[in-house]
């Protein structure tokens, strides 16, 4: 596996595209690892700091995700940067977009990402540039459809990525209009940890659950997590936590998630970050679910968590682990040796797997079909890995393998 690593890590990239913004600082890249089947795919991000190596890396994680979540396409990403909180943004992203085009009408298909709306920015905008869909380069270089037949499938993508849930067992609150897009990843974090124990032995139901990170992605697996009778005992992020070693109710979870601003955790008695952050990873828990930022979690933190009876890890977050390595680095492995890795790759393909199921011919655009869809797709990754190494140590490491064999 090592060597496989080497090698995709250290493959040049397809295509680097490199934009100076002529009115203002900014500065982007898109990178496309490869054109892997005609097409690749991959969000645009923004933020300040941002350079070619993390777009880069990011397209290499596509194209990883890819393998599990489908199209059988490239990996790509697409970054800005830029300070995402500037008033002159959207002005960033009508010129971006408008240099980006040619690659959207062609062969490379994006959605939103760190600080860019995939409704609100990416989709109206890429329209003015004269870009039918986001993804419309991946049904030209992919899937090559019949005009009519293109035409279809892009209204159906376009109606279910932003299609509000009526199913109560999916949403939590029918009446707030939660969309695909809202909870679908949170959901694939919280199935994969189901799937886990249903194929590796054991139950979720009852197992102790430590969440990081209150955005989409942590407050969907916490909310999932807990409605299929976990117990929610920690939840971290930069504003603070929550601990309740008993275990927080479904009830009182589901208010955290209606009560959220944004994307940051509100609760009257919020334990400042200082404190929970030496706190946390000393309860006893089972199930860890890294949703925040990425490189974020410690080798020491990863120690205490084992002290105390962790069992598996569901990676919401893109490469959680500190490590400066793209993928697979001293800590995750470390990790992956003591205790069972979901890689992020499997875990939180929700919104890639979305994008790949829309993009068939004629689908149900049902709640449950849609959510099945995922479930399913995330379970047969998992069983595929058991079916290579039924053991629950090193599961991450056989999941690159059987990825990286397709890719090198």
């Amino acid at each position: 596996m090592k060597d496989l690593l080497k090698r995709y890590e250290n493959k040049e990239p397809e295509i680097v595209f490199h934009w100076n913004d002529p009115e203002t600082e900014a500065e982007g890249w898109t990178v496309i690892n490869s054109l892997r089947g005609g097409a690749a795919g991959g969000g645009t991000r923004m933020r300040v700091g941002l350079d070619r190596n993390e777009v880069l890396s990011l397209a290499k994680t596509m194209e990883v995700k890819f393998t599990v979540s489908g199209p059988a396409i490239g990996g790509a990403k697409s970054g800005i940067n830029f300070d995402p909180s500037d008033p002159r943004k959207k002005g960033v992203l009508e010129r971006w977009y408008a240099a980006v085009s040619p690659l959207l009408k062609s062969y490379y298909g994006t959605g939103g990402d760190l600080n860019v709306d995939e409704i609100h920015e990416v989709i109206p905008i890429t329209e003015e540039s004269g870009v039918w869909h986001p993804q419309e380069g991946v049904f030209n270089g992919h899937f090559k459809p019949t005009e009519a037949d293109k035409i279809n499938r892009i209204g159906q993508l376009r109606q279910g990525v932003i299609k509000v849930l009526e199913n109560s067992v999916y949403s939590p609150d029918v009446s707030r209009k939660y969309t695909v897009a809202d909870m679908i990843t949170g959901y694939g974090v919280a199935e994969a940890a189901r799937h886990f124990y249903e194929i590796y032995g054991g139950n979720l139901e009852g197992k102790r659950a430590v969440i990081q990170g209150f955005g989409n992605v942590g407050s969907a697996a916490a909310y999932y997590l807990a409605q299929q009778g976990a117990k929610i005992v920690g939840i971290i992020d930069a504003a603070g936590g929550l601990i309740n070693e008993e275990g927080f109710s479904f009830e009182e979870i589901k208010d955290l998630f209606l009560n959220k601003k944004g994307n940051t955790l509100v609760a009257e008695n919020l334990i400042p970050f200082e404190e929970v952050n030496k706190r946390i990873w000393e309860i006893k828990t089972e199930i860890f679910a890294p949703c925040a930022a990425s490189r974020l979690v410690t080798k020491a933190q990863i120690d205490t968590m084992i002290d105390a009876g962790l069992e598996v890890i569901s990676c919401g977050a893109n490469v959680p682990f500190a490590d400066k390595e793209i993928f697979f680095g001293p800590i995750m492995e470390y990790t992956d040796a003591k205790v069972s890795v979901i890689p992020d790759f499997i875990s939180n393909c929700g919104m890639a797997r979305v994008f790949a199921y829309f993009m068939e011919r004629r689908v149900q655009m049902t709640d449950e079909a849609i959510f099945n869809d995922t479930s399913l797709t995330i379970k047969n990754a998992i069983q595929n890995t058991f079916n290579h190494n039924s053991s629950k140590q090193n599961l991450s490491e056989t999941a690159f393998e059987l990825a990286l064999q397709q890719l090198v």
